[in-house]
């Protein structure tokens, strides 16, 4: 009896090893919604006026990418600066008066803005709505 234990021990390790072996599935893939995350803050870049920030996946382990929505309240601004990256604005919804490489626009929904690394720019709300932007680019390395 202690040889067929042995052998069915043997038997069992054999067909259990291999799924046990595995590397295990990433378990941090999940669901944030923005109402759990808003955080009131100033106009980033020395802008003015208040924004509501929703820094989606900011603590995700891994994630190399910034993925962002920042919403412009009445009179606020991204204030004028220089990217040290590229970084992508998308507009959801409002108004608002964008500043590229010293040239100013007017921008509104569906416009994509790409700003490349040393590129300076600003952002201002105008209209009588929020100025919603989705913000996308590559974490600085830490």
């Amino acid at each position: 009896m202690p040889r067929i234990n042995a052998v069915l021990s043997a038997v069992t390790l054999s067909v259990v090893a291999p799924v046990t072996a595995q590397a295990p599935a990433r378990s941090d893939s999940h669901v944030e919604n923005e109402r759990d995350i808003a955080v009131g803050q100033p106009g980033p870049h020395a802008g003015d006026g208040t924004t509501t920030a929703y820094p989606f996946f900011e603590h995700a382990a891994g994630l190399d990418i910034v993925f962002r929505k920042r919403a412009l309240h009445a009179g606020a601004s991204i204030g004028e600066h220089v990217d040290d990256k590229d970084e992508v604005y998308y507009v959801l919804s409002g108004r608002g008066l964008l500043r590229l490489q010293g040239v100013e626009r007017e921008v509104g929904p569906g416009d994509a803005i790409l700003t490349r690394d040393g590129d300076s720019h600003a952002l201002r709300q105008t209209g009588d709505e929020n100025l919603v932007i989705f913000i996308v680019y590559r974490r600085p390395v830490r």
